[in-house]
């Protein structure tokens, strides 16, 4: 099937930002036309209607002939019905019959796999034909006819066709539509139902806008499903439910009986409905007086999509088409048919024959691509790789990435080659070379592939000669970055050393050769420059390949560009032990030099001289360190006295009691603190869980007053109540364990002992006779049976 034009246009010639937007909306509809065969048939002939069928599609002409059809347009039967216009055709839903009717009166009703039917010829034109659904079942051969009347015709059991008139006198009949045992029908008054099931008339859904000519306007019929009729007539749509009545109403009124439960109006004149999920599809007719549209738009069909709401509708999307000869079609030239199995839509016209069909996700990707919008595309096409036939990822890929160089946006260019190549190498190495043409190597360096899989080392190192002309700080971060094995280490040593012949003293220049040198496993060379720019990675690199044996000469130079790694330190916070000898020194070192981490040695070393640190401490006077030495060597109090004295921090001293844990250094912190109410106050918020507050209390002077007394003393209730609320709880799970504990050992004594029948003895401590196991006996009362009662202790052994 060719594509058929279809413009989507607003309906004046303004471009607002509005139109705009809109015009940017996906189309929810693709449009073909129904070629091959039929395009040869309308150039001769002209269509007057269409039936559809999941398997194929049957079309009327004007010349009284009827045509099966593939889906593709290609003709697979034929049929000479009549000289003059063919009104209807009607299919059952299996496809195996199908009823025709023609302006001459002639109705016919065959098997398409058997001549057999019903073959009338009437004095008037006959306008409707339509099959039970299920026609093809012996029990429902039934169809109706209608011209000035609705006739129904059923073959009775003698093979004979009964006809019933089912409604006359309200004009011509133009549309019947025949949905499972319903069947809808219009006239010049309205839309009537009838139940065949029940043979009831339920409802009359009357018309709207009476001034229009049913003949030029006709009705439009469809069925959503077995109980919604949508009808479209005029400008006025319909829904209509079908529903069954409680069965307390019934009285003498149908069972079932018709609700409305959308009505809307529209712009144009409807000419076919069909039904799309919980939309609507609409076909209009423009008519030719609508003064805002230009005089090739305003006559051309226009197919809609539309939300139906209770009083309105929401148009989803409109597409105005171009049919062919479609200036000389009026609204009754047009009519809509669909498929039940797919979401396909047949706009039928006198010369042309169009399909709509919902737009896949290739569609879509194609929409997305004419817009640039590939980053979009690439998405959609990811997401929904198993489903695309015509597009393939990595081709979207590369329009994407050809989109971004031409914008000059090379970086997201490179970045998106590291997704849409993946592990092509050959693309890889021709996005290379193109953007080396476009001098843009530099941005996509830092996305080629590094892994296990590799490009030619020759692409890797044309990178780096072009970073080496001119960007000295981007060749040492892809040397640090780069495995070595993705080039020539040796080519590129050579290279960098050509520049530093130009530049000797390039400090990046000299790291990044330390670096090659270093994988290429050439250490002296690497050890050498390291040491020459008092680099630290020095000493990474010496423990790294064990390089202690060349740098006996050069300790000196080491310590003095880096104290941090070069002395007793680094060895200390690695083994606590190796050094042990030294540990005197250090102390010394550290208090000269580094007496941050004094104290810290202090604490982890158990080598030092603790004598010869106290010394070395008190001449510096370092108080803190002097107090936790005295400390460990069990001077506390004195070490204490420091703390108030020296320091004067009563939360220091608070806390030196607390490690201690001594009642004396207690004693001796409460009579130092007795005359200083910060120190008191200090005291008040901290002992209560360590040491009798009355203790404290008893020795403040009367009259002395003492910084936030009342909280202090609150504090210390509520640690007192605390401490009564833990030892009440302690109480109550020892008190708990223990009468568990007494419960079971109680069941384990009480428990029954198995003795052996034959000579297995008592086993009360008392009783030295042999006792038999009574099984009945223990097995009601959990008891052993003593066989000489009257010697046991007790005559019942448990």
């Amino acid at each position: 099937m060719a594509e058929v034009e279809k413009e989507i246009k607003p309906s004046d010639d303004s471009t607002d930002d509005s139109e705009e937007e809109e015009s940017e909306e996906e189309p929810k509809l693709k449009y073909e036309r129904l070629a091959n065969g039929v395009t040869e048939i309308l150039q001769k002939d002209a269509a007057s209607c269409m039936t559809v069928h999941d398997k194929f599609l049957a079309l009327g002409t004007h010349f009284g002939k009827v045509y099966l059809l593939d889906v593709q347009g290609n003709v697979t039967q034929k049929f000479e019905i009549s000289s003059v216009k063919i009104n209807q055709i009607s299919l059952d839903e299996g496809g195996e019959h199908v009823g025709i009717c023609s302006e001459d009166g002639k109705v016919q009703v065959f098997g398409l796999y058997t001549r057999e039917g019903f073959h009338e010829h009437f004095d008037c034109p006959v306008k409707v034909v339509a099959l039970h659904p299920q026609f093809s079942r012996s029990n429902n051969k039934q169809f109706v006819t209608g011209g000035n009347k609705l006739l129904l015709y059923e073959r009775n059991w003698l093979n004979r066709w009964k006809m019933v008139t089912l409604h006359e006198g309200e004009g011509t009949i133009t549309k019947v539509k025949w949905r499972a045992n319903l069947i809808a029908w219009s006239n010049a008054v309205g839309v009537k139902i009838y139940d065949i099931s029940t043979k009831q008339r339920i409802t009359n859904v009357l018309r709207d806008n009476t001034s229009l000519r049913p003949d030029m306007y006709p009705c439009s019929l469809c069925w959503k499903d077995s109980a919604t009729l949508i009808i479209g007539w005029g400008t006025s749509v319909k829904i209509c439910a079908v529903k069954e009545r409680d069965p307390t109403e019934l009285r003498d009124l149908p069972s079932r009986y018709v609700e409305i439960v959308s009505a809307f109006d529209t712009e144009f004149y409807i000419c076919g409905l069909a039904p799309l999920a919980d939309q609507l599809v609409v076909l209009y007719y423009v008519k030719e007086n609508a003064d805002q549209m230009e005089e090739e738009i305003r006559a051309r069909p226009r197919l809609d999509i539309v939300q139906p709401l209770p009083e309105v509708c929401e148009e989803i999307s409109s597409d105005a088409l171009t049919v062919r000869h479609f200036q000389q079609n009026e609204c009754r030239d047009y009519c809509l048919e669909h498929s039940e199995g797919e979401p396909l839509f047949y706009i039928i016209s006198p010369k042309d024959i169009v399909v709509a069909k919902e737009r896949d996700q290739d569609d879509h990707i194609d929409w997305l691509l004419d817009k640039k919008k590939y980053e979009e595309a690439l998405m959609a096409a990811e997401i929904s790789f198993k489903n695309i036939k015509r597009h393939d990822v990595q081709k979207i890929g590369m329009a994407y990435i050809n989109h971004l160089v031409e914008k000059g946006d090379y970086d997201a260019a490179a970045r998106k080659c590291q997704k849409v190549l993946g592990k092509n190498m050959e693309l890889w190495e021709n996005e290379v070379y193109r953007f080396k043409t476009i001098g843009q190597l530099k941005a996509i360096s830092q996305y080629l592939p590094r892994g296990d899989l590799r490009l030619r080392p020759a692409i890797y190192e044309m990178i780096l000669h072009e970073f080496l002309k001119s960007d000295f700080e981007g060749f040492a971060m892809l040397i640090r970055e780069w495995p070595g094995e993705l080039y020539n280490n040796m080519t590129i040593v050579q290279a960098v050393n050509d520049h530093l012949k130009k530049d000797p003293a390039n400090h990046t220049l000299l790291t990044t050769l330390a670096e090659l040198y270093t994988y290429d496993q050439r250490y002296d060379k690497a050890l050498e420059i390291y040491l020459r720019l008092r680099h630290k990675d020095v000493y990474q690199l010496i423990h790294k390949h064990n390089l202690f044996s060349s740098i006996e000469d050069k300790i000196v130079l080491l310590m003095d560009f880096d104290k941090e790694v070069g002395y007793l330190h680094k060895l200390f916070k690695r083994d606590h032990h190796k050094g042990q000898k030294y540990h005197e020194r250090q102390i010394s070192l550290y208090a000269e030099y580094d007496r941050p981490n004094l104290l810290p040695f202090l604490r982890e070393s158990t080598h030092c001289p603790l004598e010869k640190a106290l010394e070395i401490c008190q001449q510096r006077n370092f108080v803190e360190e002097t107090v936790f030495l005295l400390s460990r060597m069990g001077n506390c109090r004195r070490a204490l006295q420091m703390v108030m004295e020296e320091l004067g921090d009563v939360d220091k001293a608070i806390e030196f009691a607390k490690d201690q844990d001594d009642a004396e250094l207690w004693e001796d912190l409460i009579s130092y603190s007795i005359d200083k109410p910060p120190f008191i106050t200090g005291l008040l918020n901290n002992i209560g869980t360590h040491v009798d507050p009355i203790l404290l209390i008893c020795h403040i002077k009367e009259g002395m007053e003492i910084p936030n007394l009342r909280d202090s003393l609150v504090k210390i209730l509520q640690d007192y109540n605390l401490q009564i609320l833990l030892r009440e709880g302690c109480k109550k799970i020892l008190v708990a364990d223990s009468l568990s504990l007494l419960k079971k050992m109680h069941r384990t004594q009480m428990r029954g002992i198995q003795v052996d029948v034959q000579n297995g003895p008592c086993f009360r401590v008392h009783c030295h006779r042999h006792c038999l196991y009574d099984k009945q006996s223990q097995k009601n009362r959990g008891l052993a049976v003593c066989s000489v009662p009257g010697n046991c202790i007790n005559s019942v052994v448990r």
